[in-house]
């Protein structure tokens, strides 16, 4: 099964900026989708924004749409999602995940996920 692993994560101040990065052992699936979620405390894990491997099509929840940005590597395997403006509502743990499913917008549909990195914003 393909590994996923998120860095980057960490405590920025109301304004700034951070990269995430995902980076996969292997390609999961032949076409995919990476996707980023998040999940504040006491809060249901959201969904951020996908990137597929078709086209290399996007999708963004209102909430980051603007302010974050998801790219690809392919040869490397890795997706990024460059977040800029940073909120203190940004403030969550952010997993990334790989779908078969190519525009899913669903973390049920996500099959392999990463261990989650932290990123906490202050005010």
């Amino acid at each position: 099964q393909v590994q996923l692993v998120e860095s980057g994560g960490g405590l920025v101040q109301a304004g700034g900026s951070l990269r995430l990065s995902c980076a996969a052992s292997g390609r999961p699936f032949r076409n995919y989708a990476m996707g980023w979620f998040r999940q504040a405390p006491g809060k249901e894990r959201e969904f951020v924004s996908f990137i597929n491997t078709l086209g290399g099509g996007t999708g963004y929840a209102d909430s980051v749409k603007g302010r974050f940005t998801i790219s690809e590597d392919n040869a490397k395997n890795t997706a990024y999602l460059q977040m800029n403006s940073l909120m203190p509502e940004d403030t969550a743990v952010y997993y990334c995940a790989a779908s078969p499913q190519l525009y899913s917008r669903r973390s049920q549909d996500y099959v392999n996920w990463g261990q989650g990195t932290q990123v906490t914003v202050s005010s």
